[in-house]
């Protein structure tokens, strides 16, 4: 291709990228997907489709609206669409009535929001790089008017939630975060009804905070005494106090709120992104695992403190240094203490276990293998999941971020 040739189609990639800039910007949530839909169009497009993300990560569901291709939801797990949803890549799908069906995440930043799918007749390198560019910025579009809307949370929605599960999936941050030193996922379980589980994190320069709880017993009391906890937790760590000092927060804005007989489990760590220094505070949760070439090699010891709400003391803080590649794996009781058939306990020899045997097979990166061992884990527990079972996993890349190499 020529560079005049180059030029003009880059021109036009700037046109329609602004155009679509310029319009989205006054227009109400429900008219955003039909305004995409007609400016891929305008490049020879078809059949545009945007799918979201279920709550229980099992399907992608087709936002409805004008000008919209609306199919049936699409597996996350041997479909297309998922293989782009989780790999974070564009995948082409040739038809066999000609033509070409691309499937492009929705990434805003590195949260994984769906995959949006269209047919062109012919694509080109030139295609591909405009239609990045169009799902990311499509990506940061639906993010931004889903605060204005229910509609695409009813489209996510595949069965009745809880007021309780209403509540955390409001406190939430996103499921995934990925940076070039280190990457986080989460997923809660029942994903419809989860109550008292709750985590959160926050990158603050070279330190990344992390905070995993399970409030005591279930429905709306569990909801509020997670809600607090995380308030207090978030407010600790803006006014950058020591990860003791969080505790303390926390541990005082329950026993204030709910008086000595309610408490919450916490996990709060400190990781060092650049040294892979991780700070842990272990407050009556099951201790993390550390996962190192697929294998769990030993948990991550600490001194147990009293669960928050109890007034314990002043927690002793244990230090361990990760290895690249190394991932950190935290969850709560729900997973191991959950009745099967038989009657005994799930335990934390079979969690173990599967944690192994699904470090034998291909990785398709930290999340894909996350949403894989907690559906593992579900159908090993029968499909029970009569408490909360939360994962949340880290995933240490080492090196100190070169913001240079960003900003350049």
């Amino acid at each position: 291709m020529s560079e005049e040739s180059v030029d003009r189609s880059e021109g036009f990639g700037e046109r329609l990228l602004g155009v679509l800039l310029d319009r989205a910007r006054l227009l109400p949530p429900q008219l955003i997907a039909p305004l995409i839909a007609e400016e891929v169009a305008g490049i020879g497009g078809r059949d545009v489709s945007i799918l979201l993300q279920d709550y229980a990560q099992e399907l992608l569901v087709p936002l409805p609206g004008r000008k919209l291709h609306v199919g049936q939801p699409e597996p996350v797990a041997g479909s297309p669409a998922g293989r782009a949803f989780l790999r974070a890549d564009v995948v082409e799908v040739p038809q066999a009535r000609g033509g070409v069906r691309m499937y492009l995440p929705l990434l805003d930043g590195s949260d994984q929001v769906g995959v949006m799918a269209l047919t062109l007749d012919v694509v080109g390198d030139d295609d591909r790089r405009l239609l990045r560019r169009l799902a990311g910025l499509v990506a940061d579009m639906l993010v931004t008017k889903n605060a204005y809307t229910d509609q695409f949370f009813l489209a996510r929605r595949r069965e009745p939630m809880s007021v309780s599960a209403e509540i955390q999936w409001g406190l939430l941050p996103p499921l995934t975060m990925t940076m070039p030193q280190v990457a986080v996922a989460g997923i809660l379980e029942p994903a419809y009804r989860v109550a008292g589980d709750s985590f959160d994190y926050a990158l603050n320069d070279n330190i990344l905070h992390l905070a995993v709880i399970d409030a005591m017993g279930h429905d709306l009391d569990a909801a509020a005494m997670a809600t607090i906890a995380i308030g207090a937790y978030r407010h600790a760590r803006r006014v950058f106090v020591s990860l003791a000092e969080k505790y303390a927060f926390m541990d005082d804005a329950i026993s204030r709120q709910f008086g000595p007989d309610h408490f919450v489990t916490a996990q709060l760590m400190h990781l060092n992104i650049a040294t892979g220094e991780l700070e842990l505070v272990n407050a009556g949760h099951p201790a993390p695992l550390l996962i190192r070439d697929g294998h769990v090699v030993r948990q991550l010891e600490s001194a147990t403190t009293l669960p928050v709400g109890f007034g314990g003391e002043t927690p002793r803080i244990r230090e361990h240094t990760l290895q690249r590649g190394d991932r950190v794996l935290c969850y709560t009781d729900g997973i191991i203490e959950e009745h099967l058939a038989s009657g005994e306990t799930f335990g934390e020899e079979r969690l173990i276990h599967c944690v192994n045997r699904l470090g034998q097979e291909p990785s398709d990166g930290m999340r894909a293998d996350l949403r894989r061992l907690s559906h593992t884990l579900k159908k090993e527990r029968d499909g029970r999941t009569s408490d909360d079972a939360t994962l949340f996993m880290i995933e240490w890349h080492g090196g100190a971020p070169d913001h240079r190499a960003v900003l350049d």
